[in-house]
Parts: structure tokens; sequence; C-alpha cells
């Protein structure tokens, strides 16, 4: 494969999480604390946005919330894998 083709390896501290939630939910609260954890640990940015402060969002991932997306893709939903986001994170 030509070197151009492939994918340039981000650092953990190029990649962004957003974990997708609401208020309220003890799920979103457990992938919280698992994501800020991993993400101070990496040197990754992290966000949180609110599902029903958002229609697109809300449509997408009603029923699977807490949705993690890593860099705008979706890694996980319901509960979050602290070795398998690190992974990600680091791949």
């Amino acid at each position: 494969m030509s070197p151009l083709l492939r994918r340039a390896k981000k650092k953990p501290a190029d990649r962004v999480v957003t974990l997708v939630g609401k208020p309220g939910c003890h799920l979103c609260d457990d992938a919280r604390l698992v994501v800020r954890e991993v993400c101070e640990e990496t040197g990754a940015a992290w966000e949180e946005k609110d599902i029903t402060q958002d229609e697109a969002l809300y449509k997408e991932y009603w029923e699977q919330i807490p949705v993690v997306l890593v860099d705008g893709e979706q890694h996980t939903f319901w509960k979050v894998d602290p070795v398998r986001l690190r992974t990600a994170l680091c791949a």
C-alpha cells in the first residue's frame, strides 16, 4: 500500500471524545466518570452533549444513551469499557 494511502495515526491528544447523554441518567453519570478518567489519562479532549437540547442527536441516539463518540464516530453505547476506550484513543 502506498504511504500516501495509509491513514496517519492520531495521538490521543489529537482525539476528541463526545459523551451524548441527558440529565438524570445514571448510566450517563457512570459513563462520564469513565470518559473523564480515560481522557485525563491519555490527554484526549472530551465534551458532553445533552440529547434533550439537540434534535438531531435525539433522533439518532435516543434509545442508546449514553453514547460515546470518538472523533465523531460512534464508539459505544450504554456502558463504557475503559480498556476499549483507551485502546481506541491510542490506536
